[in-house]
This record gives structure tokens, C-alpha cells and sequence, in this order.
């Protein structure tokens, strides 16, 4: 009995470390912290789904983010109207950005899936994982804890806004005229739509000569297209 339990103690300690790690935050509740980095593929797998995933998590976490980015954008750009300020958001907490996040600071290596049966279904795991871990953080320490959480750890080492805000965001358009000269025909479709209370995130995709090259987001359908538009362009290496 008491092998087993130090097996544990050791197996919990560790997450802890790990946890503390990634987020330079000690967590209390520990099973919160589990659960966010629990996906349903590893719980369909290991329990046959009798067994809570980090999808709630991930849909207060997602409100916690999006609040969050609003008021400091809100702050930080006092003059700009409602359309700059979504747009700017937008490009923050796209799925391909908050990948990307959760991979530099490390989350990924945390995340149960199914190994097995990993594909490109999943490829919004990490991102989802990290929306988990911000409503973790909320329910285990607050709101003001959350806020530095994602202003000091997520937002202010891994987006330039200066270079964000000069980007342009035709996209869209510089693409369709690159296919123009090349003869090709582009058109875009929306292949999802994710509804969070009254806030709707559309994903679009990229189809050149039929053939699907980059897939984007945003919180309309012009925003998505423009977000892919712009994989679109990075894919094909075109300035």
C-alpha cells in the first residue's frame, strides 16, 4: 500500500512541477490542472468515456482569454474603434496562434491524447489545452492571477503589436490576384462554425485548383478568410 501510494505522490509531484513550470503559477486544486490537459480522445481510449475531458474548461477558458485581450487592447489602443480592436483580437486568439503558444511555452509535452488515433482532427489540441489551463487558472486562483497569467506568460512574449497593428490584412485580395497571373482558380469555404454564448468563430478554408492548402480563423466570416488567406500566401511563399 504504501509503494502505491508513493508511486502516486511521485506521479502528482511531478505534474505539479511541470505545471508550475509552464505557467510560473503553483496550483492548489491539482485535479483542475488534470483535467484541462485531458483530451476526449484519451478519455475515449482509457475509459471509455466515462470520464470528464477539458472541454468545459476549454469553452470558460475561452471567455476568460477573449476578456482579458479585450480590455488590455481596449487600454493599450484608446482611439481605434470596435472593428480594429476585433480584428487585432482576432489575430491574437486564432487557433493557429494559440497553437503555436501552447507549443512554445511548453504545454504540448503535457496534453493526454490518444496517440494512436491522432490526426488531423486534433490539430487544434494544443490551443484547445491552453484555453483548458486558462479556465483552470481561474477557478483554482482567480481572476486577477489569470489576467497576469495571460498578459505576462501568453501575450507579451509572443506578439509584437506594433508589428501586428502595421500588418496589412488584405490578404484576401493579394491572393486572388497572385492566382489571377497564374492562371489558378482560389476560392474559399467556410468548413466550421464554433459557437461560444453569443460570439460566433468561423473557420475558412483555402482551395487552390480544388486543392486545400491553409485554413484560418476568425470571428466572422471575413476575418476567417483573411486569416486563411494569409496561410494561404506563407504556404505558397509568396511575399
Amino acid at each position: 500500500m504504501f509503494k502505491l501510494f508513493y508511486k502516486f505522490f511521485r506521479k502528482d509531484r511531478a505534474f505539479i512541477k511541470a505545471i508550475t513550470n509552464v505557467t510560473n503559477i503553483a496550483p492548489d486544486n491539482v485535479y483542475l490542472y488534470t483535467l484541462a490537459l485531458t483530451h476526449t480522445s484519451y478519455v475515449r481510449q482509457n475509459t471509455g468515456g466515462k470520464q470528464e475531458t477539458n472541454e468545459r474548461l476549454e469553452f470558460l477558458g475561452d471567455s476568460i482569454l477573449g476578456a482579458v485581450i479585450a480590455e488590455f487592447l481596449f487600454k493599450k489602443f484608446p482611439y481605434k474603434d470596435e472593428g480594429f480592436l476585433t480584428e487585432i483580437r482576432s489575430r491574437i486568439v486564432n487557433r493557429e496562434s494559440l497553437n503555436h503558444i501552447a507549443v512554445r511555452i511548453g504545454l504540448n509535452a503535457l496534453v493526454k491524447i490518444d496517440q494512436n488515433n491522432y490526426n488531423a482532427r486534433y490539430k487544434s489540441i494544443n490551443g484547445n489545452a491552453l484555453e483548458a489551463l486558462v479556465g483552470a487558472i481561474y477557478l483554482d486562483k482567480g481572476y486577477k492571477t489569470t489576467k497576469k497569467f495571460i498578459l505576462d506568460k501568453l501575450i507579451k512574449p509572443h506578439f509584437d503589436l506594433p508589428t501586428l497593428v502595421n500588418t496589412t490584412s488584405n490578404f484576401k485580395s493579394k491572393l486572388i490576384e497572385w492566382a489571377q497571373g497564374q492562371n489558378k482558380n482560389v476560392r474559399f469555404e467556410i468548413v466550421q462554425q464554433k459557437q461560444s454564448g453569443n460570439v460566433a468563430e468561423f473557420t475558412a478554408e483555402v482551395l487552390l485548383d480544388d486543392k486545400a492548402i491553409a485554413t484560418g480563423a476568425g470571428f466572422s466570416k471575413k476575418k476567417a478568410e483573411q486569416s486563411a488567406s494569409e496561410k494561404a500566401l506563407a504556404a505558397l511563399k509568396i511575399n
